[in-house]
């Protein structure tokens, strides 16, 4: 049987949108939260994949993030965009077996986000 396993984790940093007019051209900071939902078959263990195996993964995501002007990694580094580098960052240099990715969320407030699926 396959099941979705979610593992969240969290950033501060700041960014402008270059391309928008509004406050958010501004510079501004947000604590954002991404969330990487993994779907797979349920193993002998009884999981998909171990937490701690997903919080490995989206380590040097943070480590790259984390405290810095995110226009210097994304030119516009938008919900969406974030969310599409971290799945594309994922796909990439992320061996994650018989699973699959099955969402990238990107909380920018509390109360709003931005998803790209597997």
């Amino acid at each position: 049987m396959e099941a979705t396993v979610v593992k969240k984790v969290s950033f501060s940093a700041a960014h402008r949108l270059p391309n928008y007019r509004g406050k958010c051209a501004n510079w501004h900071g947000h604590n954002w939260v991404i969330e990487l939902g993994i779907t797979g078959e349920i193993d002998e263990s009884g999981m998909v994949i171990d937490f701690g195996v997903l919080k490995e993964a989206l380590q040097p995501i943070l480590d790259n993030l984390d405290h810095r002007t995110v226009n210097e990694i994304i030119p516009n580094p938008t919900a969406e965009n974030i969310a599409l580098y971290i799945k594309g960052w994922l796909e990439k240099y992320w061996i994650g077996g018989s699973t699959r990715i099955e969402f990238v969320r990107v909380w920018e407030t509390e109360d709003s986000y931005a998803e790209v699926k597997g």
